[in-house]
């Protein structure tokens, strides 16, 4: 029987998938850019993080959050999408992947840092490349290029990195370097010593919470507010406090956020109004809003 993985809402994970007996399941440029764009698709449709990835002849890594609580689903329409279409054009039958896809639960921001860089240079160790910015089927080349990835949330590494200057470090300091995942009965960690028990404890009161909100079932799969937030002022990079809703962009930006705020956060009517761009709002008006924005 399998065990679950230790994860929850926000948890970091490096994942991986390998083709069955290691077979070259990307062995054309034309599969790894179909299996790109359905990294695409599905991470937007699941609202999953994906922070780096890299696409090897026969495997691929993901660093990515678990914004949402639904990795296991993620990862399932993943590869199952990406089989069939593989089956499709190359023919044949059977499994595409090895099996069951590895995750190895990541402690914080530092150890985030470096499963990122560890992954990037990849193509390096395999002896494919040189220079791993020279290899065109990973996420290296999505950071410090001034507008926001189509595949990556490369806004928030950057953030966390500093500067090109430090990627380059990291790219250079993880080249003869392997991570110190410890394995567990419940999968890989890489953390601190105590960090498996706390992830467990963690994760158990998680489980227990799940059960009683079993009613509500679609609430875990909801984000912060905050985040929510966050993410909308940087891609105006403006703070809210500042839209100015007596111009018609304005508007439109209240109108965008209110709707993030509902879908993503599951934010009530009567707490949205209490928020500096909607003060100005009658409270009955905002449902209208909202499903004007809606429905375009």
């Amino acid at each position: 029987m399998r065990r679950a993985r230790i994860t929850w809402q926000g948890a970091y994970h490096h994942v991986m998938n390998r083709g069955h007996n290691g077979e070259f399941i990307f062995e054309s440029d034309e599969l790894k850019n179909d299996f790109l764009t359905l990294l695409k698709e599905k991470s937007k449709k699941l609202k999953i993080r994906i922070f780096a990835f890299c696409i090897m002849d026969n495997h691929y890594h993901l660093v990515l959050e678990n914004t949402t609580g639904q990795i296991s689903e993620f990862m399932k329409t993943l590869n199952g999408s990406y089989g069939m279409l593989y089956r499709k054009i190359m023919g044949g039958k059977g499994y595409i992947f090895q099996s069951r896809y590895k995750s190895t639960l990541i402690e914080n921001d530092y150890y985030l840092i470096q499963s990122i860089g560890y992954i990037l240079l990849n193509p390096v160790r395999a002896e494919l490349i040189n220079n791993a910015k020279d290899y065109p089927w990973s996420s290296i080349g999505e950071y410090f290029k001034g507008k926001a990835s189509e595949y990556i949330y490369n806004e928030f590494v950057e953030e966390l990195i500093g500067s090109k200057r430090e990627f380059d470090r990291l790219i250079n300091d993880y080249y003869s370097k392997n991570l110190s995942v410890q394995q567990t009965e419940f999968g890989g960690i890489l953390g601190n010593k105590d960090f498996f028990n706390r992830a467990k404890e963690k994760f158990d009161r998680r489980k227990k919470q799940q059960y009683v909100n079993r009613k509500r079932k679609d609430d875990l799969y909801f984000v912060p507010e905050e985040q929510v937030i966050w993410e909308f002022e940087r891609k105006y990079k403006i703070k809210i406090e500042s839209i100015n809703t007596q111009t018609l962009k304005g508007k439109k930006q209240r109108a965008e956020l209110l709707v993030n705020l509902r879908d993503y956060s599951n934010m009530k009517y009567s707490d949205i109004s209490m928020l500096e761009p909607f003060g100005d709002v009658h409270f009955g008006s905002l449902r209208s809003i909202y499903k004007r924005a809606k429905t375009g």
